[in-house]
């Protein structure tokens, strides 16, 4: 265990080794101070990174303590996570395509987390007027056609949208064009032979 312990703690990765025990108290080895989950998620949100062992098996349980502190959060009210995003979510558990959406996912959010001061200044140069969701919008654009492109890497049809796959719609039939109006020709063909004819008669007399 003291190896597990120097290797994660090892200046190359910089990550800080947190024991949790039967007692599901957390222990914080490079502090040498228990800790509960609230410290854990400001060291997240200040950058920090940590790996956390079960003390008994040695066994890696960092994804259920991160699972945990998401799970308080929503818990106190901190909604972050869409109902739609959860149900879609538990879908692709046993899915053929669960490999996939780990990627994906943290593609999207490394993503978001480049882009978020762009969206800051965005929201903060918007003096007194609601700030627009555009930005956010397209970078979910974004993110899905690359989704779409890693998809279609595998199973090219399988993931086509259904706009991709129906049959084009037929162009409009072009609008039939008006018959030309005639009736001033004619009315400017009547008056030269009329004219013609006066001409004639007078040319008799």
């Amino acid at each position: 265990m003291a190896d597990v312990e120097q290797s994660a703690a090892s200046p190359e990765t910089e990550r800080v080794v947190i024991k949790k025990y039967a007692n599901r108290r957390l222990y914080n080895t490079k502090s040498s101070a228990y800790v509960t989950l609230e410290n854990l998620s400001e060291m997240v949100k200040d950058g920090v990174d940590f790996v956390v062992y079960d003390a008994k098996t040695n066994e890696d349980i960092t994804r259920s303590v991160l699972t945990q502190i998401i799970f308080d959060e929503e818990s106190r009210g901190q909604n972050l996570l869409p109902i739609q995003f959860l149900r879609q979510l538990i879908r692709f558990y046993g899915d053929s395509m669960q490999a996939f959406v780990p990627s994906y996912l943290e593609l999207s959010l490394d993503s978001f987390t480049r882009q978020q001061e762009r969206m800051r200044d965005q929201i903060a140069g918007a003096i007194g007027v609601a700030p627009g969701m555009g930005f956010m919008e397209d970078t979910v654009r974004q993110n899905l056609a690359l989704f779409d492109r890693a998809m279609k890497m595998f199973t090219p049809f399988a993931f086509a949208r259904p706009e991709e796959t129906a049959a084009p719609a037929p162009p409009p039939p072009e609008p039939a064009k008006a018959a030309p109006d005639t009736s001033l020709d004619d009315l400017k063909q009547r008056i030269e032979e009329m004219q013609a004819q006066i001409a004639k008669l007078a040319a008799k007399e």
